[in-house]
């Protein structure tokens, strides 16, 4: 019977990128997502897609315009009871509409219906295009200028063809960029700043907020927690962003070429040490220094109290889950866990954390969620006692199970004890539920 592909992490580190084998290489193969396959639907339609994600403007509304492939894709995002389906408008295109051109009057026309027929009236209206439009070079930009003019609403315009996944701007980066794109520049207020990267709100207990407040920075904004369109051109009149997500980098760009609002990038890591490295970084940008002491000592006492529990762990990490998951796996490892297998897809841009794995677990194998070769996948049975991510939790059902994929986003400090709060319990979860059935688990769970 066929296996599926997977490659162990000394074989890959010791290639170059553009020798990796092509089932690493989604360009040289028919793709099977099994991250979208296993949500039943789109990868837009959970999670935070372009669909979700073009709604997190406040008050924002959405027309999709395509054919009836992507409108049946949209139902996922619930019903018109659900608070994004109350948002949600779908304008399906036939073949006429395309090859007429007719298309493009009938999205102003029924902007214009939308905004005629909604109480209180939206304060957004987000334009989503597809593949069809890509393909068909519609021009946005115009499309947007006309549907604002009709409407007298500020419109932007999104677009989520997947085929640029891997180009130079790809949906996620480029929707991330036009939810800034009605910023207005305003005087500056040193109290302020932003945070980019999430589509929802940092969890409520991430030290990142009281770091902040304490060093003198009394609003600390997202994107998220905005109320209402006159608090989102608040915005704009930030001291400086931080970047904590590299997706949006293109984002902060806007914001430093069109609102001379400069920016800071810090990285997601499970590494306390890099954690308490990077705080102290920023701490010598600011006028008044971060201290983290307090949370730095409370999370090396949770790794502490976890050690012996970790240090018997084999883990399978997935890529939907709130975590990168190289960087996690390395963290693991650095930890002294065992990393059995990774559900990913390697980039140039991960070579260094690729060859850092292989360099402490070179027998650690990486598959590949777009490889056709998964519908084949077979778990070895006892190889894997905790997955993290959905996808790794699918793959092995028999494990401990860990989505670790709450909307409210893990960060810093607060991250590593979520994840590690996260372990514990579903540990505790499987040796419940094998003392129920006389199933066996690992002895740490």
């Amino acid at each position: 019977m066929p296996e599926a592909f997977s490659i162990d992490m000394a074989s890959l580190a010791s290639l170059e990128p553009k020798s990796w084998p092509s089932e690493l290489i989604s360009q040289k193969h028919l793709i099977y997502s099994s991250p979208a396959a296993l949500a039943f639907n789109s990868p837009g339609a959970e999670g935070f897609g372009v669909k979700r994600a073009a709604l997190t403007l406040p008050g924002s509304v959405m027309l999709l315009f395509s054919p009836g492939c992507c409108g049946r894709n949209t139902s996922a995002l619930g019903g018109p009871e659900s608070r994004y389906g109350q948002r949600t408008f779908y304008l399906l295109l036939d073949e006429t509409d395309i090859v007429t051109g007719r298309y493009q009057t009938k999205i102003v026309d029924a902007c214009q219906e939308i905004a005629q027929s909604l109480t209180p009236a939206p304060q957004v209206i987000v334009l989503l295009s597809t593949c069809v439009d890509a393909l068909l070079a519609t021009d946005m930009e115009r499309l947007v200028r006309l549907a604002q003019k009709r409407t007298q609403i500020p419109c932007l315009s999104a677009t989520m063809y997947a085929l640029t996944r891997e180009g130079h701007i790809p949906p996620m980066v480029g929707v991330r960029k036009s939810l800034y794109s009605l910023l207005q520049k305003a005087p500056k207020d040193p109290s302020r700043v932003n945070l980019l990267g999430f589509f929802t709100p940092l969890a409520d207990d991430c030290e990142l907020y009281s770091l902040l407040g304490n060093a003198g920075f009394s609003h600390v904004q997202e994107l998220a927690r905005m109320a209402d369109m006159a608090e989102y051109q608040n915005l704009a009149r930030a001291n400086f962003n931080l970047v904590l997500h590299p997706e949006s980098r293109l984002a902060a760009k806007f914001f430093e070429e069109r609102l001379e609002i400069p920016s800071i990038e810090l990285t997601q890591s499970f590494e306390l040490e890099k954690i308490h490295k990077q705080y102290a970084i920023l701490s010598r940008l600011l006028p008044t220094p971060l201290d983290d002491h307090q949370a730095f000592e409370a999370a090396l006492s949770k790794r502490k109290e976890q050690a012996a529990l970790l240090h018997d762990l084999s883990f399978a990490i997935g890529e939907t889950s709130n975590a990168e998951p190289f960087g996690l796996a390395l963290a693991l490892l650095r930890m002294g866990c065992r990393v059995a297998e990774i559900f990913a897809e390697p980039a140039a841009e991960k070579l260094a954390l690729i060859k850092a794995i292989a360099a402490i677990s070179p027998k650690t194998r990486l598959a590949s969620n777009l490889s056709p070769s998964m519908l084949m996948y077979q778990p070895k049975p006892g190889e894997v006692d905790v997955a993290i991510g959905s996808d790794a939790c699918y793959y092995h059902p028999e494990a401990a199970q860990v989505p670790f994929l709450d909307e409210a986003k893990p960060f810093g400090y607060q991250g590593f004890c979520a994840l590690l709060n996260a372990i514990d319990e579903a540990c505790h979860k499987a040796q419940s539920k094998a003392q129920n059935t006389g199933v066996h688990v690992c002895a740490a769970c």
